[in-house]
């Protein structure tokens, strides 16, 4: 019982570990945009690893509509 408890209470430490990671990484990329925009996860994935994405939502865009 005492093994089940244990088990049942990391998995919980672990799921609030990952909670307090992603707002921190959150807060600091709020506090930081000079750094650039944080990981949008609405979208396919890793485009830069040349993955590739069905619906062209990855694609990088044209040399025209770069400033």
């Amino acid at each position: 019982m005492g093994t089940y408890l244990v088990t049942v209470g990391l998995i919980f430490a672990i799921l609030l570990g990952g909670i307090a990671v992603e707002r921190l990484y959150l807060r600091f990329a709020a506090k930081n945009p000079q750094l650039g925009p944080f990981r949008d996860n609405s979208k396919c994935g890793s485009c830069s690893a040349g993955s590739g994405c069905s619906d062209g939502s990855c694609a990088e865009p044209d040399a025209s509509s770069r400033h």
